[in-house]
């Protein structure tokens, strides 16, 4: 008979033979790396709700419409840093910190092998790459969320009793950066209720302890929540559901959580070698086996949050804070490895290692080449093309060359105004004109007294502000228009604006 032709062994599966961790680091770096100076390089305006999110944690508040405190005021201190390169910065080192949360867990449940698997199958997790620059309540709660299901691990599948305190501040971080932590919350009490391991860990004083470290650190915004429940309650009323048509929030969040998990089912497809040769060889992947508990633990953390979303979704009708999902999925790979047995067979490993360097490149380039290219095909016009610090420098110094003062408040239009403010050199308060319960850090007097913006995006050559501006100000009187070209014009119009000078009191 010939002899077996030698099988080929990609050098990614060697390394995570023999070193395991430095795969791990070198992934998780590398995306965090591809991801901050993407963004920091190419988007000249932050994306989604970024500079709504800055308008509000530029107050230091304990809660705001948007929910908890805790994100505002991370992404106003990391933009006071380091501008929106340390906002990006801080969106991967979240990514990051979730990624080792889901390691650390991994390596006591399936070991360091496949632990590394969990995690190289979670950049085919589309929540976790693509929407990351966009900081954010649940950017933030992503590691909390992981971080929380560690300790909570330790200290009731370990026996490591101490973790019962961290698992109390991360549970009280959790709820200080997205309200969905109260899923997680209310999972943790049902299973540590149910399961004998949990019942037995009441009898002894750490849990309790916990639970006081809990409640000392969400007190204050809890607090402040019981007199602000409605301001907060018209906020969670706010649904973003970008989908065409007329889908319920329930379908949309389902459609959601099925799509964002598409590249991880590319890569477990590829590696399972279908159809394969009834004696083509793959590279083994071994582990101990998984005790049935620590199963049980995986899967459940690993479904019933999303579950539960879903149904949450269904029965209000709205999205609310789930209508971004990345802290709900941080278990999906360890659930997909642990699924696939203690034998981790990767057929055809070549092509498997294609797919996932491209899933974790094709992303950032597509975004690259969109912004280059769809200008000048399309005529789209994209968030993150917005020359945010042309324009806000020209009407802080504007106004600052009028008026002889710094720009202090600007409002307008809902998207424009809090772009401005963030490219504006004295970074001025905003007052949410369309919304003024919104921002009670600001009054139409306050602008009256120390003078300030308006600015509105314009349609027609009229320039004539919109009617609920005119009628909160009557007294502004329109500037000449003012045109701004985007890094990227293409065939697209200029951006035009018209704005207006409130003078301070006394001028």
């Amino acid at each position: 008979m010939p002899p077996n032709p030698m099988h080929y062994v990609s050098l990614l599966i060697e390394f995570l033979r023999g070193r395991p961790r430095v795969v791990f680091w070198t992934v998780a770096l590398t995306q965090a790396v591809i991801w901050t100076l993407v963004p920091a390089l190419f988007y000249s305006a932050p994306p989604g709700e970024v500079p709504l999110l800055l308008a509000v944690g530029h107050e230091f508040m304990l809660g705001s419409y948007l929910g908890p405190p805790l994100a505002p005021w991370l992404g106003e201190i990391a933009f006071r840093a380091g501008g929106t390169f340390g906002l990006y910065a801080l969106s991967q080192i979240c990514i990051v910190a979730a990624y080792w949360a889901v390691f650390t867990l991994g390596r006591r449940i399936v070991g360091t092998r496949h632990a590394v698997l969990a995690v190289l199958l979670m950049i085919g997790i589309s929540a976790f790459t693509v929407p990351t620059p966009n900081f954010g309540p649940a950017v933030l709660a992503a590691p909390f969320w992981a971080l929380a299901l560690l300790f909570y691990w330790r200290a009731i599948g370990d026996g490591e009793r101490g973790n019962w305190f961290l698992l109390g501040i991360a549970l009280g971080l959790l709820l200080l950066a997205n309200y969905v932590g109260l899923i997680l919350v209310a999972l943790l009490i049902v299973f540590t209720l149910v399961t004998p391991a949990g019942r037995r860990a009441l009898t002894y004083p750490e849990p309790w302890f916990g639970g006081v470290l809990f409640a000392i650190v969400i007190f204050p915004h809890a607090v402040w929540l019981w007199y602000a429940r409605e301001l907060v309650y018209s906020g969670l009323q706010d649904s973003i559901v970008v989908v065409a048509g007329r889908l319920s929030p329930g379908l949309w969040l389902t459609l959601t959580l099925v799509l964002t998990h598409l590249g991880l089912a590319l890569l477990i497809f590829l590696a399972s070698g279908w159809p394969r040769k009834p004696r083509e060889r793959a590279p083994e992947i071994d582990r101990r086996p998984v005790v049935s508990f620590a199963r049980v633990y995986v899967f459940v953390f690993a479904l019933a949050p999303a579950l539960i979303a879903i149904a949450i979704a269904f029965v209000t009708d709205r999205l609310g804070p789930l209508d971004r999902i990345t802290p709900l999925v941080v278990l999906s790979g360890l659930a997909a490895i642990i699924a696939g047995g203690d034998k981790a067979l990767i057929y055809r490993e070549r092509f498997v290692s294609y797919a996932w360097l491209g899933l974790l490149i094709a992303p950032p380039a597509m975004v690259v080449l969109g912004l280059a290219l769809l200008p000048w095909t399309f005529k789209t016009e994209l968030a993150i093309a917005q020359p945010a610090n042309a324009e806000g420098r020209f009407f802080g110094e504007s106004f600052e060359r009028r008026t002889g003062k710094p720009l202090e408040y600007v409002t307008g239009d809902m998207r424009i105004a809090p772009l401005v403010a963030l490219g504006a050199p004295s970074r001025p308060h905003v007052y949410f004109n369309w919304a003024p319960e919104r921002s009670p850090w600001a009054k139409p007097e306050d602008m009256r007294a120390h003078g300030g913006l308006l600015l509105w995006p314009l349609a027609d050559n009229t320039g004539a502000p919109p009617a609920v501006l005119k009628s909160q100000f009557p007294e502004l009187v329109p500037e000449v228009q003012r045109s701004f070209r985007r890094p990227v014009q293409g065939f697209l119009p200029l951006i035009r604006m018209g704005w207006a000078v409130i003078r301070p009191a006394g001028q």
